[in-house]
């Protein structure tokens, strides 16, 4: 089972790597547009609604409840059961999904308000930001859709994911990146408000993902009609679980969503500069963290049904599954998040300090990833250690730890405010601290799991390599005043040999402190 998990780990990741590379090239050419402009601002908060929703759904509740109860259904070994299944799902689900779409776009003037409560006063007392107000409004309009797309996409791909086929769905958010820069190059000269044509990139976006799908399902013999069943056994047990989970899996990006919220009040530009510091987050959040939970959830899932084990052996070995996931996270985690903190200014320069995104952007974005980083190890174990109740279909005890980790986040927020964004990016990696510390005492209390000797043993390495990585980089980094006199291709070299540098080093100094092969592979 190791070889395959790290197979299908290895090809999320692949997949990942592919969309997250696209995505950055996709904020380079928006930051390039746009800048920390009123509209870029405008368009960032209208984005972050369909991704908040794609985290929802297509890396969140709904997989984390749906593929549990899936696994039930397939270890019959019946392929009209599932399938009927699937369309009962679907068809309830989409009828859910169409419904909310509508109200979403009827009424996206209130979703304004409710997200962007600073552009919303403003508007009502003809402030300076009554124009980020109206134009969220219409831009939600065209982004919300993306929701209906998204979820049959997640539903598809967690189909395809059970059935170890983990390379489409993986491969889906590129067709969203691709859609979002053909329309910021191609149509965005075009029209007199840019964060028009880069909004309806999005909506263009979840199209591709949702058609990209049908083929792929159509060939497992898994592509079926829809059918209204709100009253079936399956349905009420997704439901059942989806809905508590709808929060506990999503606290990560209802945070950002809350700060969101806080940062309408503050000065132009605090929530450009605070997204372009969550997209590197993202970056190797995304690459290993997901794509590590990503497969780890149906293996666990499998594991927690599997009728020819025994009770104590079963524990044992989704207790090894559950270590796996956890070593591979701070593997490539740690790492990332010690080279992104010592590399933040110049990684926000080389990547987006271009068009209108200027050197004083640079700083401000650099300071609010700088400060991220500290979240990032928690944002990853977050993903895995959730996964130990999901497999189990315990969503009340994640949505519980969730509830706590929200609270923490708004009540660190306002403390923040004297701080501006800096804060709001404290704020976040402290409620992030917050919910995986919660998790793993869970699992701990519930004899679920504990991190093995073997695991404790292999982090300290990993701190040590990580710290030696990133002193040596630092120590070899020119001054911000020198990056910023480099050329773009100088700054991409001087960037690139760094990032080799730091590799040779932190991998170097593993394997002489005996880290081999057999310590990537589940026991």
């Amino acid at each position: 089972m190791s070889n395959k998990l790290l197979k299908s780990g290895m090809v999320v990741s692949s997949m990942t790597l592919l969309s997250r590379i696209l995505g950055l090239i996709r904020d380079i050419v928006v930051a390039n547009l746009l800048g920390t402009s009123v509209a870029a601002d405008v368009f960032l908060f209208a984005n972050r609604i369909p991704n908040f929703l794609r985290r929802l759904f297509a890396e969140g509740a709904f997989s984390k409840a749906f593929v549990p109860v899936l696994a039930e259904y397939n270890a019959d070994d019946d392929i009209n059961k599932t399938r009927e299944f699937i369309a009962k799902v679907s068809g309830t689900l989409g009828g859910l999904v169409t419904i909310v779409t509508l109200v979403g776009v009827i009424a996206s003037p209130i979703v304004a308000a409710l997200f962007g409560t600073g552009w919303f006063i403003d508007w009502l007392q003809d402030g300076a930001d009554a124009e980020k107000f109206t134009q969220a409004s219409l831009l939600l309009k065209i982004t919300f859709p993306y929701l209906w797309f998204i979820t049959f996409v997640a539903l598809s791909g967690a189909v395809l994911n059970t059935l170890g086929k983990f390379g489409v769905m993986a491969f889906s958010p590129v067709l969203l990146n691709v859609a979002i820069i053909a329309m910021a190059i191609g149509a965005a000269p075009y029209f007199d408000n840019p964060d028009i044509a880069l909004a309806l990139g999005v909506f263009l976006g979840g199209l591709l993902q949702f058609l990209f799908q049908i083929p792929y399902l159509k060939k497992e013999g898994l592509l079926v009609k829809p059918k209204w069943a709100w009253h079936d056994e399956g349905v009420k047990k997704v439901r059942t679980l989806m809905i508590p989970a709808l929060f506990g899996v999503s606290v990560t990006q209802i945070n950002l969503l809350l700060n969101q919220v806080i940062a309408s009040f503050l000065i132009t530009g605090s929530i450009s500069w605070l997204y372009y510091a969550d997209r590197l987050i993202e970056f190797p959040l995304g690459l290993f963290g997901i794509a590590i939970s990503t497969v780890v959830l149906p293996s666990l899932s499998r594991i927690a049904k599997q009728k020819d084990l025994e009770g104590e052996h079963r524990v044992q070995v989704f207790a090894n599954t559950m270590d796996w996931g956890v070593r591979m996270v701070l593997l490539l985690g740690i790492p990332a998040m010690i080279g992104i903190a010592v590399l933040a200014e110049p990684l926000v320069m080389t990547l987006f300090m271009h068009g209108k995104f200027q050197l004083v952007d640079v700083i401000a974005s650099g300071k609010a990833l700088f400060v991220m980083c500290f979240g990032l190890i928690s944002y990853m174990l977050i993903s895995v250690l959730a996964n130990g109740f999901y497999a189990h279909q315990n969503t009340k005890t994640p949505v519980k730890i969730g509830v706590i980790a929200a609270i923490s986040n708004i009540c660190f927020g306002v403390l923040a405010i004297p701080f501006g964004y800096i804060g709001l990016a404290m704020a976040s990696a402290l409620s992030a601290l917050v919910n995986a510390s919660l998790l793993y005492r869970g699992l701990v209390k519930n004899n679920t799991y504990k991190i093995s000797v073997k695991t404790a043993l292999f982090t300290l390495k990993l701190l040590i390599a990580g710290c030696l990585m990133g002193a040596m980089v630092s120590y070899f980094s020119p001054e911000l005043i020198q990056w910023a006199s480099l050329s773009i291709w100088g700054k991409i070299h001087w960037l690139l040999w760094l990032i080799v540098m730091a590799a040779v080093i932190y991998f170097g100094v593993l394997f002489l402190l005996g880290i081999r092969q057999k310590d990537l592979k589940a026991d």
